[in-house]
């Protein structure tokens, strides 16, 4: 591992003074890239937008696909708000922002492909100011119902791709926040195969804040981050490059999976599974996911923030798939962390 110094930089710079403009700027421009690439891979379906305003200050637009010819259902979102009374979900992680309006804009998506071989896709990338504190944050995460471990190996190679353009300990570091982030609890599995997540990233230059993930200070990732310790010489432009260029890599980590498996033909037991899987998509989204605590807990718009569900879902008492099925490697292996991006390697040993 590359030795950095472990001693964070004591003067937290301010951002631009255009920075919201050029941030909100840019998302904005990244919902319409990613829509206009969906809408072509898609060949049927088109995005409706749906602009809307919040009353505290502030608004966005929604843009949603529905019974398209590859997405069943998948909306990719753009807001902007503002206000003067900070959620308690980010007082909680940041306390030092209290006192302080605040402002937060990004951009979110999530797609629910009709074939069960295609998985569902999740990105968000925001940024947020309060006074003195600002940050970066956000990620993409992949969700299979069925096993491909090449479609996961390119995932997450295209991502390391763009991570390490900016820094070789970003990836490694933000692929375990991924796998811990995007984790049910109350089921001991992961969402899906995972793929970058950070949070709280600022110029102080700390890759683990103490308060990410919460109360969990002793996990793979946090000590893995704390032995990377600060990166120097992080600001606000290199984040903002830094989170551009992931934003960047979604549609080439994506689209090709799509294109290998969309063709393929599936029978009513595969879609009854993708239904049933979707089912986790849903307890996770509700339960502990923070994009949507923070959008209810702001008075956000409620059908933008719950788009990220599924058209279709089911659930069913004591599921157990068959052993030496598809659907029980995907519970052995891809429900469970993974080396995708060394997966060919390991596959040939």
């Amino acid at each position: 591992m590359t030795a950095f110094s472990t001693e964070a930089t004591t003067t937290q710079a301010f951002p631009p003074s255009d920075s919201r403009d050029r941030v909100s700027h840019w998302f904005k421009s990244l919902q319409d890239k990613i829509c206009q690439g969906l809408e072509q891979v898609d060949g049927d379906g088109t995005f409706q937008e749906d602009s809307w305003e919040r009353a505290e200050g502030g608004g966005g637009r929604s843009r949603v696909m529905k019974e398209g010819k590859v997405f069943e259902q998948g909306g990719v979102n753009f807001s902007e708000v503002w206000g003067k009374d900070l959620p308690p979900s980010i007082l909680v992680q940041r306390p030092e922002a209290a006192g302080h309006s605040f402002y937060a804009t990004g951009t979110s998506m999530v797609l629910h492909p009709r074939n069960p071989f295609v998985p569902t896709v999740h990105l968000n990338y925001r940024y947020f100011e309060a006074g003195p504190v600002w940050w970066f944050g956000g990620g993409i995460d992949l969700t299979p119902y069925y096993p491909f471990a090449e479609d996961a190996s390119h995932f997450h190679n295209t991502l390391k791709q763009a991570c390490d353009i900016y820094h070789p300990e970003y990836y490694p570091a933000f692929k375990l926040w991924c796998d811990e982030y995007f984790y049910l609890k109350h089921r001991q599995e992961t969402r899906g195969v995972g793929g970058i997540f950070f949070d709280y990233q600022d110029s102080q230059g700390v890759l683990y804040p103490i308060s990410y993930p919460g109360s969990q200070i002793d996990t793979q990732a946090a000590n893995h981050s704390k032995e990377v310790g600060a990166i120097e010489g992080r600001n606000w432009e290199k984040l903002f490059s830094f989170v551009q260029g992931c934003g960047n890599a979604f549609l080439p980590a994506y689209v090709p999976i799509v294109d290998r498996r969309n063709g393929l033909d599936y029978n009513e037991h595969q879609r009854n599974f993708q239904l049933y899987r979707r089912g986790r998509y849903v307890e996770f989204n509700l339960v502990y996911d923070r994009g949507t605590i923070f959008g209810l807990q702001t008075n956000g718009r409620t059908e933008s923030i719950l788009m990220s569900l599924p058209p279709l879902v089911r659930w069913e008492y004591g599921f157990q798939p068959q052993p030496g099925s598809p659907e029980a490697e995907l519970y052995d292996t891809f429900l469970k962390p993974q080396d995708w991006v060394n997966w060919s390697a390991n596959a040939k040993a």
